[in-house]
């Protein structure tokens, strides 16, 4: 067996595990008050969460790949692969949400961080915007709330394997062909 069989089999194994486990229970509120951001929005394209729109931290790392967070299975499309990222606070620009919300899960040092680009989806009454980074210096990410079950390095190749959160899969192909891009 191969590194990367062995690799693919752990992250299988760990899928299960938490799948059988009590990772179906949502957690508390663990902060002091909830952010007004932090509320569903509809209209004709959907339910998208964050009311002041949301954003997310596409950490490239050339040695290791990209930083993805697999999802806590109580959330929104829970037990998929995506961005560290949330609902952006009133007033607060989407890069800064990005990084606030990186650091909050993850622990992503926004001072070893360099902007390539950003990518915005936008429904009109709500977007997404994923904020691309490359690190500048490694770092381990670090889970830090309880929105993730793990925090993987992915190699860019790699990344299409996985069962990607719905709108990340969407947006995969074109933001990887742009940082490959940038690079």
């Amino acid at each position: 067996m191969d590194e990367r069989t062995t690799h693919k089999e752990q992250r299988a194994a760990a899928a299960r595990f938490v799948r059988d486990a009590a990772a179906v229970v949502r957690p508390g509120h663990l902060g002091s008050t909830k952010d007004p951001g932090d509320a569903w929005v509809e209209g004709e394209a959907g339910k998208f969460w964050g009311r002041f729109g949301s954003a997310g931290l596409l950490v490239f790392d050339a040695g290791r790949g990209v930083l993805l967070q697999h999802r806590a299975i109580w959330s929104h499309h829970g037990g998929t692969w995506g961005l560290p990222g949330g609902a952006l606070h009133a007033g607060e620009a989407a890069v800064a949400g990005a990084l606030r919300e990186a650091w909050e899960e993850a622990g992503v040092p926004r001072e070893n961080m360099e902007l390539l680009f950003t990518s915005v989806y936008d429904v009109g009454y709500w977007s997404y915007t994923t904020v691309v980074v490359s690190a500048v210096e490694p770092f381990e990410a670090v889970i830090s709330d309880p929105e993730s079950l793990a925090l993987e390095w992915v190699p860019l190749d790699d990344v299409a394997e996985l069962p990607l959160h719905p709108g990340f899969k969407a947006a995969w192909p074109e933001l990887r062909g742009r940082l490959e891009g940038s690079n």
